[in-house]
């Protein structure tokens, strides 16, 4: 019997799409390193972006044109020749030994308030991280002088340290002669201290968010070996926060190179005799109470190429470690 077949469908091999020509290629390569592979994105950055360029690109590439002219602020309507001048600010701002000592005060600062804020700040988050009484009332109280207006927060710091404050009134024969915020010693110390206080609940607030993404089998196995609370923090806790470790002390360096609040209301204007004087603050003094912008402008830029090189250092160091 014979079968009945049906025939085989024919299909055809598929069209091929045509190639695009080498220079649409490269076109559209270009197109698509400048804008990546979702151009939609560009619309929800751009005002963030605009933002940027106005408040900070703009300012700080003004700041460097004042920095090589002779420049000063004049009667609205008023045109004055504004000469360029090169380095001579620059000199200016490096043989000043007021901005001097503000670089040392700053560095002070960085030393006793950088390591103080990681060290603290990471050893309270993983604290209020376990599992105790009271968890969500510490970190509140924590937090809270971070968002108190510094002016009310500089006052109950006066009070407490002031020359018949409850700090001196408490150690008594041991409290410095002259007090702690007036003394050319105790100063720059004294500030560093009170940032460290003041910016305590926003570190914690980033040491707790990074603990949560630390494995919690970590510290099981660990705990199994019989590892101390100590160790375990050493050896899991450490290592798991690096990332925000770096930030931790990035934003720890940014403040210290931005200080102004503190010593502007604490020592009334960077005293005594300038030595709890920060570069912020004599910026402002030089370029808007004595109208010399240009010097000021010199003394930020300076200022900026520190604050880099310190990052820098900070990172190689990082990574020789890693």
């Amino acid at each position: 019997m014979t079968g009945i077949t049906s025939p085989r469908p024919k299909f055809s091999p598929p069209e091929e799409e045509p190639r695009p020509s080498p220079r649409q290629s490269r076109a559209q390569r270009i197109a698509r390193t400048a804008l990546g592979r979702h151009p939609i994105g560009i619309v929800f950055g751009a005002p963030y972006a605009l933002f940027i360029a106005v408040l900070f690109a703009y300012p700080l590439g003004l700041a460097v044109w004042i920095s090589f002219h002779s420049y000063f602020f004049a009667a609205p309507g008023v045109s004055v020749p504004r000469p360029f001048v090169g380095l001579a600010n620059y000199e200016a701002v490096l043989a000043d030994p007021a901005v001097r000592q503000a670089f040392v005060n700053v560095l002070i600062f960085l030393v006793i308030n950088v390591p103080l804020t990681v060290m603290v700040s990471l050893l309270l988050a993983t604290a209020l991280n376990a599992a105790i009484p009271f968890r969500a009332f510490f970190r509140t109280s924590f937090y809270v002088p971070y968002v108190t207006a510094s002016v009310a927060v500089v006052g109950v710091w006066l009070f407490m340290f002031g020359s018949g404050g409850i700090v001196n009134n408490v150690l008594g024969p041991l409290a410095p002669t002259p007090s702690w915020l007036i003394n050319q010693n105790w100063a720059m110390p004294s500030i560093a201290i009170y940032v460290t206080w003041k910016q305590l609940g926003f570190f914690i607030l980033l040491y707790l968010a990074a603990l949560q993404n630390v494995p919690k089998e970590l510290y099981e196995a660990a705990e199994v070996d019989g590892a101390s609370w100590w160790r375990r923090f050493r050896a899991v806790t450490v290592p798991g926060v690096r990332p925000a470790t770096t930030l931790v002390t990035l934003l720890a360096i940014i403040t210290g190179a931005g200080l102004f609040t503190e010593p502007y209301l604490l020592t009334a204007g960077g005293g005594p005799n300038g030595k709890s004087a920060s570069p912020v603050l004599l910026m402002y003094q030089t370029g808007i109470e004595q109208n010399r912008p240009d010097f000021a402008s010199a003394l930020g830029i300076l200022l900026v190429i520190g604050v880099f090189l310190i990052f820098g250092i900070q990172r190689l160091l990082q990574r020789r470690q890693a």
